[in-house]
């Protein structure tokens, strides 16, 4: 599972703790060190693919597991079902054996295949694209009673990919309560400057430099503070970009409530990355009720979430990003009213809401399955 410093991670975190607070007994297959020990987890042993590998897959901010039938089944044994996380080996294993055992199956979806082929920038080639849906089709979710898709839009593609009608159902993975429209003063640094944020892994797919490059270019270049929360191996090469373009972005992990507090005292959030499968940080940025501005990227969802066509930027384009933030700095009461909007759109992410959501897929895969069985 690694740190709650992705959206995945985040997500499944918040479920384990809704089950646990509705007096489920809950289990937690994973590979974190840190858990052993602890009541309720089932821990395996990491994947060692050498230092130099080891070092890579940390810096992306994965935690690959190595599967360990003995513990898989004694995680299985007796459960009333079982839920997916991720289609990775930890995962596979899981519903195989879970299949043997006759448990019931659930299984989330929170991997677009660009997630995986942008690392070996595949991502562009179809066929490799598709190879991945297929494979993750036949090893997990072709055995699953349920799947849970954050959004419509992940569902569409996949389905499309393997040309098939799932189990699905649609749930955004929400919110939590304290992520709300709050009153917090800028710091001194920032009392006289325009901040602009985004949030997320500096990864090829996240697209910070196109923000950056926009920054650079902007009319309000000297006005604008650019915070980019988050961690990842690209951040060498943003800062270098960064230097070379003449911005000063902040490069720091936040942790969850600080996150918030950055959030609500900015001015404007930004999410530029071409794949997003729903993105959390943009949804948190919603609820905050932030002028929230988003690519027209055909892999992300997060620009079904624009609430004004003019919140909307074409992907990777820098001048065209640069265009959608001057226009937002200089109609400061356009930007009020389409915050209001925004603000109230993020009603339909209330985490207590899609939890319960949630917790029904559950018992009907345990039902469905009763009636195949």
């Amino acid at each position: 599972m690694g740190k709650e410093n992705n959206g995945t991670t985040i997500a499944a975190m918040n479920l384990i703790r809704f089950l646990k607070n509705r007096g489920h007994e809950v289990r937690v297959l994973c590979a974190d060190d840190d858990k052993k020990g602890q009541e309720g987890y089932y821990v395996v042993p990491k994947l060692n693919l050498g230092k130099l590998l080891n070092n890579y897959v940390e810096k992306v901010g994965v935690t690959l597991a190595k599967p360990d039938d003995d513990i898989i089944r004694e995680a299985l044994s007796g459960a009333d079902i079982a839920h997916i996380m991720v289609p990775l080996l930890l995962g596979m294993r899981a519903t195989k054996i879970a299949v043997e055992l006759g448990v019931p199956l659930s299984a989330g979806f929170h991997m677009q295949a660009e997630n995986f082929t942008s690392y070996f920038k595949v991502n562009k080639i179809k066929l490799a694209n598709q190879a991945v849906y297929d494979f993750i089709y036949e090893h997990v979710y072709k055995y699953v009673d349920a799947i849970h898709y954050p959004t419509q839009f992940i569902r569409n593609v996949f389905e499309r990919a393997i040309k098939k009608e799932t189990p699905g159902y649609v749930i955004s993975n929400g919110v939590n309560a304290y992520v709300k429209k709050r009153d917090i003063p800028k710091p001194e640094e920032y009392k006289d400057k325009i901040v602009i944020l985004s949030t997320g892994r500096y990864a090829r797919e996240k697209s910070q430099d196109t923000l950056i490059k926009a920054v650079s270019i902007s009319k309000h270049k000297d006005e604008i503070a650019l915070v980019l929360g988050g961690q990842g191996i690209k951040e060498k090469e943003y800062r270098a970009l960064a230097e070379k373009v003449g911005v000063k972005p902040v490069f720091k992990f936040f942790s969850r409530t600080e996150i918030i507090d950055v959030l609500n005292y900015s001015d404007m959030y930004v999410h530029p990355a071409e794949i997003e499968l729903e993105g959390i940080s943009c949804i948190e940025a919603i609820a905050c009720g932030k002028l929230t501005i988003v690519s027209d990227s055909p892999l992300s969802a997060t620009k079904e979430f624009a609430v004004d066509e003019r919140c909307v930027f074409k992907c990777r384009d820098e001048k065209d990003l640069a265009r959608v933030i001057d226009y937002w700095i200089e109609n400061p009461e356009e930007k009020a009213k389409v915050e209001e909007k925004y603000l109230a759109s993020g009603i339909a992410f209330d985490q207590e809401k899609c939890m319960e959501k949630m917790e029904q897929m559950l018992f009907s895969a345990i039902e469905k399955h009763k009636e195949k069985a």
